[in-house]
């Protein structure tokens, strides 16, 4: 066992353990949900310490010797070598204090080993004094928060991306298969299955959108602000410099905030960031309900479409297959949509320089970014792309349904058009055959109005035959 000291007194800390007695005390303060810091967003903080460690080398503020010890303990981090060491859950109070600490002090403690000290000797490195120099949790905790939350936006818009083309290509492979409209649940006018993926596809494409653009959102950072944004016991070299490193090493486009006061405190962009998030997760959700509609039966329901038989359904049915994939949509959706309540309500919580509420509005935040982009990829690969189309279930349902009939109201009447659709609800008859048996059309002239690219398109069908017909009657 090592012993360390704080203001609070002395407690022993095991001699293998990286963390110190800052992590210490917050893990016994913090045990509320059984999740861990993210650890992209603890990565993000190491970056931020080692673009400050080169940066107050560069100003004579440590030793070369020191410098090169700190980058190394940063990169074996980076690699994975210590994830066990940070411990800490993922809701804290303190604005992130305990996170940021808990970065210091293993960072500083295997620094210290590659200097050949022991754990804990700290005239070595100081988690403070080194490795928090010209710094807070004030400016490194929100600049994490954007670097990750970055880092989480990339892979998330590629696999939107890719959602976009698969039900692209869903558009093209269904463009011919006519099929019943529905509105409210109920009949309406014809649609092709084409048409319908179309929305499904300008859908994602609007989130695609989105996305890239709420990325330069996320760019300002207020590194170099330290503790409200006044950039007190930084050196002013040192805020541009640091942001400079920062760029280098995170390969993302950061910028310097022009008010670093307003970027400490108000953390509305996070707010924007997860409307669009949930934007996506209610055009997700809204894709999954339709589909679960779409694919029901197989002999009791709609089944139109069919997904791909993923597992086995059910304990006690035999040969039950579920709608899984989009069920689980269904949930990642309610997850994120709850984060953003979450988030709103921890925005909007701050109080005059510094809001205290970020460790929340991070965990919920990358979680939403991890869930979504695991989601959408997951719902491409096992259900989007092997989505078939019962051609014979389509044209049977419109067949019987009154659909048809909207065609036929211009050259009709909606009096006339009323009393075919009577019959038709008795079950007797079908359109096209209650429509012949009155002499209203020829067959030719029946198929030419009711053809898919007649009634899937604006204007009258058939207009031209119509154009004849109304200088007949």
């Amino acid at each position: 066992m090592r012993v360390e000291e704080d203001l609070l007194g002395v407690r022993e800390l095991k001699d293998e353990s990286y963390y110190g007695i800052s992590t210490l005390r917050s893990a016994e303060n913090f045990n509320f949900t059984g999740r861990k810091v993210n650890l992209e967003l603890i990565k993000a903080i190491v970056q931020i310490k080692m673009a400050a460690i080169i940066t107050n080398y560069e100003l004579d503020k440590v030793s070369e010797e020191k410098k090169e010890a700190v980058l190394k303990a940063c990169k074996e981090i980076l690699a994975g070598k210590f994830d066990e060491e940070f411990i800490l859950d993922a809701l804290q109070g303190g604005a992130g204090t305990s996170t940021n600490m808990m970065v210091n002090e293993v960072i500083a403690n295997r620094a210290i080993e590659l200097l050949g000290g022991q754990k804990g000797d700290y005239s070595l490195v100081h988690p403070n004094e080194d490795i928090n120099l010209s710094q807070s949790t004030n400016d490194v905790y929100p600049t994490a928060v954007r670097i990750s939350a970055l880092k989480l936006l990339i892979p998330l818009s590629e696999e939107v991306a890719n959602l976009q083309e698969a039900l692209q290509e869903k558009e093209r492979e269904f463009a011919n298969y006519l099929k019943l409209g529905r509105t409210q649940l109920q009949d309406a006018v014809p649609i092709t299955l084409g048409q319908e993926f179309s929305a499904y596809a300008e859908t994602i494409s609007r989130d695609r959108w989105r996305l890239f653009k709420v990325a330069e959102r996320l760019k300002q950072i207020n590194l170099g602000g330290t503790a409200i944004g006044t950039g007190l016991n930084a050196p002013r070299k040192y805020i541009f410099k640091v942001v400079k490193e920062i760029r280098n090493i995170t390969g993302l486009n950061l910028a310097h905030a022009e008010n670093m006061i307003d970027n400490t405190q108000n953390l509305d962009v996070f707010v924007e960031v997860s409307g669009l998030l949930k934007a996506l997760a209610v055009n997700l959700n809204k894709i999954a309900n339709d589909l679960r509609l779409l694919s029901s039966g197989p002999k009791g329901g709609i089944g139109e479409i069919k997904l791909p038989q993923v597992q086995v359904g059910s304990s006690i049915m035999p040969g039950k297959i579920n709608p899984v994939i989009p069920e689980a949509i269904n949930q990642v959706a309610f997850l994120v949509i709850s984060n953003d309540q979450a988030i709103t309500l921890a925005a909007q919580s701050g109080q005059l320089e510094l809001n205290v509420m970020t460790p929340l509005l991070a965990d919920k935040l990358l979680e939403s970014l991890t869930v979504l982009k695991n989601g959408v990829k997951i719902f491409r690969e096992r259900c989007i792309i092997g989505i078939e189309a019962n051609q014979e279930r389509c044209q049977e349902l419109l067949e019987d349904s009154l659909g048809l009939l909207t065609a036929l109201n211009p050259y009709l009447g909606y009096k006339l058009t009323t009393e075919i659709a009577k019959e038709v609800l008795t079950g007797e008859k079908k359109v096209r055959e209650s429509v012949l048996e009155r002499g209203l059309f020829s067959e030719e002239e029946l198929e030419q109005i009711l053809s898919p690219n007649e009634m899937t398109h604006p204007g009258i069908a058939a207009e031209k035959l119509y154009k004849e017909w109304k200088i007949k009657d």
